[in-house]
């Protein structure tokens, strides 16, 4: 039996709106779900694992996983952690640490930015196996502008392509008064406590805690009195105007999708990163004083020893 030019532009019609139908059907039953969450990674795993038989979108992929994670963490915001990495001996292990941290916050989507020509297979590997919704980028920061060995650690910017990046990815893919969340710039050679993330889930607009063995001090933190935060507890340059570490603040997805402008600069005065991206946003007396009035430190500023290694070997992915 044969069929004709309009027969097939039917029969292919029929498909593409059978397959949209079935999609947007099943993405409807996965929302509407409220209890039994086996159920529901269920249909998600196997959602993904047909992901082609259904012709589905890395998009409306995200958007199951989101609504997995929505009822799975009750209703509570996604929480978009954006992290720059770069290859050295210890990148494996510090971004399986984190990894596995976040594998226990239910509405995370974690955004890896490496710093490197194209994504790496070690990355990769480590994200397809994490269990955590990601999106997986690379942007390389330019020669001039990389920390030489011999450099201080003070004297350049780091991860200034890489946070860019992923700021752009959240304007790229996400709309503001649609999509809900907040953004955490999260270093990969930190140490979180997963009751931060319960913190980070309350900002409204921008929220500051304490910061762990940072600035020579067992910890930096925002002054807080009668709610509000008035100054900085701080090593160094207590007169900035928000004299926080990158891993003491998060700010609503509304603010970045609206202020388009806002990112990091080369140009920014070294140690006033933070500082300056913050002024696009709120003011001091604006902040929101979390983890307990900022008397609660559940995020440190840990650093890898960097190891001596004197072989590989070749077969093993270190």
């Amino acid at each position: 039996m044969e069929f004709s030019g309009i027969d097939n532009m039917r029969l292919r019609t029929f498909l593409f709106w059978f397959l949209g139908f079935s999609v947007f059907i099943i993405i409807y039953k996965l929302n509407a779900i409220e209890s039994d969450v086996e159920k529901l990674r269920f249909l998600k795993e196997t959602l993904s694992l047909n992901k082609q038989q259904l012709q589905l979108t890395e998009h409306q992929l995200q958007l199951i996983e989101h609504l997995y994670q929505n009822k799975v963490g009750q209703g509570l915001p996604i929480i978009y952690a954006i992290t720059p990495t770069y290859w050295r001996h210890v990148q494996k292990a510090e971004l399986t640490r984190v990894s596995q941290t976040l594998a226990l916050v239910p509405n995370i989507h974690w955004i890896v930015i490496e710093d490197s020509e194209e994504r790496t297979e070690l990355v990769t590997n480590l994200l397809n196996d994490s269990k955590v919704v990601y999106t997986h980028l690379n942007a390389k920061t330019p020669p001039f502008e990389k920390l030489q060995k011999k450099e201080e650690r003070w004297t350049k910017h780091r991860g200034i392509e890489q946070r860019n990046a992923g700021l752009q990815w959240l304007r790229d893919n996400l709309e503001l008064g649609r999509d809900k969340g907040i953004v955490y710039f999260m270093d990969d050679d930190n140490t979180y406590s997963v009751k931060l993330f319960h913190e980070i889930s309350k900002v409204k607009r921008v929220g500051v805690w304490p910061v762990g063995l940072v600035g020579g001090l067992n910890a930096e933190a925002p002054i807080v009195s009668g709610g509000v935060v008035t100054g900085w507890k701080t090593g160094w340059r207590s007169n900035r105007e928000f004299a926080t570490d990158m891993a003491g603040f998060a700010i609503n997805l509304n603010l970045i999708l609206e202020k388009t402008n806002a990112g990091f600069s080369y140009k920014m005065e070294h140690g006033l990163l933070e500082s300056e991206f913050l002024s696009y946003f709120t003011t001091k007396a604006e902040l929101e004083a979390l983890a307990d009035g900022c008397t609660k430190v559940y995020v440190w500023h840990t650093r890898t020893e960097t190891p001596t290694v004197k072989g590989t070997i070749p077969y093993l992915e270190v």
